[in-house]
């Protein structure tokens, strides 16, 4: 199974950083607006401590107590305190807006990426890491992201904001802070360069996890079936295991970023104390009471930020590691682009010319096949499992490209064609039926979310699936659950086929179409295609050779080669493989 590419350290960290920057060009306008409204906050916050030093040297000494100018000072503290409350307000509803309007455009830009992957990334990941990638990773990013702009902007204006107050109350005492507290950044900036990859290792193995409930859930009628529970609590146990020891190693690691930087600067604030009272008691007006007392107030402003962006570092560095998980999606390669060299001329005539192709270069599977099914032609594809039958119909489809050689329809190399409007061209049924969580008609008009319900209703009834529907709740209007909730497979496999008959393609491809219903119904809906497929090309992939007969061209085909061709008849008279494979339907035959 190939993964992701995945970058790690710092440096994968500072990269993803700017791609984020990139998604913030949008929201210029609430950035601007946050970074001056969270600048006047800081400011009101930071003005505070000058008006309380102003009030405790109004009320120095006992004689000396000047109340008019203390409650003057105490109605600017109020407004000041009330514009900051209403000011914070304002950027949360600002950063947030922003935040997940960012988060928003990320995960539509991811999941519409996955539209335009190959068919060959999807066959080659499992699906719960995707999904982790786009929905959990997401998450952890926006929450990381929201702190991030909440707390950061505003605790570097704090300390920028007090540096220039604490330098115009003593200019000495600043610089024994300016000195020792940017050992506290070091200590946060060397942690967390250590924890990135733990919160980065930490973010796949829930994406692991989340792939093995995926596949549990979704497939738990299996699980039950082979006894499978106890094996899948054991393994679910050992990477929840994983994870509770990753998770406590990088938790344990980012959290003595807080204590280590509250360390440094409870030493800064002792320093600041000592020297400002040496300094008020020696007298003199290089610094009164009240100005110490505002001088301690920012020395404790100006390391708290230290402190909040530490832990805002922490959570960063785990968003951003979902954030890179979320963009190695995003960048991980799409198809092919279209290239359109000249118009349809309508002809469904189909031939393949020499294609070789296989899924990976040491395993060669399909050789120099080439073969033409004439316009209107039915072409049957019979062989034992592996030889690649499924293979030509994915490649007819562009599902995957082909290594060498050409498919043409209508004379044209469907490399030429929009995959698009190829398949426009095509109705495929496949022996998987997948329905998606809506209304029997939603299902049976998905390909055509515009048609009547006269035209819904005659395709239910040409695939036979009208008589079961109308004894549904709801008839039409019954909701059926993701995957088709009750019904049993044959009924979804009727639903599918009448998903087909509404489109009335060019080109009908039926892999394994029937496989899911009884005989009574097949031969009913035998009929149907019989008649859907009058005048159409179409290939018909089949296990039970029955169902074939009719066919024009029948191809059996052994290892990724076509080893026979012809009739049904002429087949069975040359004593072949095809004739083995038939007759081994019948045991008794012998």
């Amino acid at each position: 199974m190939s993964k992701i590419k995945n970058k790690g350290s710092l440096k994968g960290s500072v990269s993803t950083f700017f791609k984020v920057l990139k998604y913030l060009k949008k929201y210029r306008f609430h950035f601007i607006v946050s970074l001056i409204f969270t600048a006047v906050s800081v400011g009101l916050t930071l003005y505070v401590p000058i008006l309380v030093g102003d009030a405790i040297d109004l009320a120095v000494g006992a004689s000396n107590v000047d109340m008019s100018g203390i409650l003057a000072i105490l109605l600017k503290i109020g407004i000041a305190v009330g514009i900051t409350a209403l000011l914070q307000w304002l950027i949360n509803v600002l950063n947030n807006r922003m935040v997940y309007g960012i988060v928003r455009n990320v995960r539509h830009e991811a999941f519409a990426r996955i539209q335009k992957m190959p068919v060959s990334f999807i066959d080659s990941h499992r699906s719960g890491d995707v999904v982790s990638r786009l929905i959990a990773d997401s998450d952890q990013f926006s929450d990381g992201l929201l702190m991030g702009f909440s707390q950061f902007c505003n605790g570097i204006m704090t300390i920028i904001g007090t540096l220039i107050f604490m330098f115009f109350i003593s200019p000495a005492v600043t610089l024994i802070v300016v000195f020792i507290t940017p050992l506290s950044l070091f200590v946060a900036a060397f942690i967390a360069k250590k924890t990135y990859s733990m919160f980065k290792r930490q973010s796949e193995i829930r994406s692991e996890q989340t792939a093995l409930i995926d596949e549990m859930v979704g497939e738990h009628k299996t699980v039950v079936a082979f006894g499978y529970q106890d094996d899948a609590v054991k393994t679910f146990d050992e990477i929840n295991g994983r994870l509770s020891k990753i998770s406590l190693k990088a938790i344990f690691f980012s959290s003595t970023t807080n204590p280590s930087t509250r360390f440094v600067n409870s030493i800064v604030y002792a320093l600041v104390a000592l020297t400002g009272a040496m300094i008020c008691i020696a007298g003199g007006s290089a610094i009164s009471p009240g100005s110490l007392t505002s001088f301690l107030s920012y020395a404790t402003q100006y390391t708290k930020p230290f402190n909040e962006i530490s832990g805002v570092v922490t959570e960063l560095q785990n968003a951003l590691a979902c954030a890179n998980r979320v963009f190695e999606l995003i960048e991980s390669p799409i198809e092919s682009p279209d290239v359109k060299l000249e118009d349809d001329n309508g002809d469904s005539t189909v031939e393949f010319r020499n294609v070789s192709f296989s899924y990976s270069p040491e395993k060669p599977l399909i050789k120099s096949f080439s073969f033409k099914a004439e316009e209107g032609k039915h072409i049957a594809i019979v062989g034992p499992t592996g030889c690649g039958k499924t293979t030509l119909i994915n490649l007819l489809m562009r599902f995957y490209d082909v290594d060498g050689g050409a498919i043409l329809l209508g004379g044209r190399d469907i490399r030429e064609i929009p995959r698009a409007e190829l398949r426009e061209h095509y109705g495929m049924v496949l022996q998987d039926t997948w329905l998606s969580d809506g209304t029997i008609r939603d299902n049976i008009a998905f390909a055509r979310p515009d048609a009547t319900d006269e035209e819904i209703v005659a395709a239910a009834k040409a695939a036979h699936a009208h008589s079961f529907i109308k004894k549904l709740p709801r008839g039409y209007s019954t909701v059926i659950g993701e995957g088709g909730g009750a019904l049993s497979q044959g009924q979804k496999q009727l639903l599918c086929i009448a998903r087909i008959m509404l489109t009335d393609p060019e080109i009908l491809i039926l892999d394994e179409a029937t496989s899911s219903i009884d005989t009574r119904t097949e031969i009913r809906i035998q009929k149907a295609f019989k008649k859907l497929m009058a005048g159409r090309t179409a290939f018909i992939v089949a296990h039970r050779l029955s169902t074939i007969k009719g066919s024009d061209v029948i191809l059996v085909m052994k290892d990724g080669n076509v080893i026979e061709q012809g009739t049904h008849d002429e087949l069975l008279e040359r004593g072949g493989f095809y004739n083995k494979l038939y007759n081994s339907q019948f045991p008794d035959a012998d």
